[in-house]
């Protein structure tokens, strides 16, 4: 049996469990394990087939290399071209009066 002592000393999920019920997961709580799952079979998936690939180290390295490189660059240009899309777009703003 259970006194009041012990009842003091017991937080929530200690009392639902008395009782036989338990604390509800969130959507979160399930889906991040399987979301992590997940990603770690791409990045060894995307491992082996790199080891796996019917190129030469070498040549498997230079097209890793130039595919970084144009990624990059085109990352830049994309940067580049909406910073001056936002700064065409912000010009001298005339100000609004009401008269009542």
């Amino acid at each position: 049996m259970v006194n009041f002592n012990n009842l003091k000393k017991l937080d929530k999920d200690d009392l639902l469990h008395l009782v036989g019920l338990e604390t509800r997961r969130d959507a979160v709580d399930t889906l991040l394990p399987v979301v992590g799952a997940f990603a770690a079979g791409i990045l060894v998936g995307a491992g082996l087939g790199l080891l796996l690939a019917p190129k030469p180290g070498n040549q498997l390295r230079d097209d890793l290399r130039q595919r970084l490189q144009s990624g990059q660059e085109y990352l830049s240009n994309a940067v580049g071209r909406s910073s001056e899309g936002s700064q065409a777009q912000t010009g001298p703003q005339g100000t609004v009066s009401r008269t009542a």
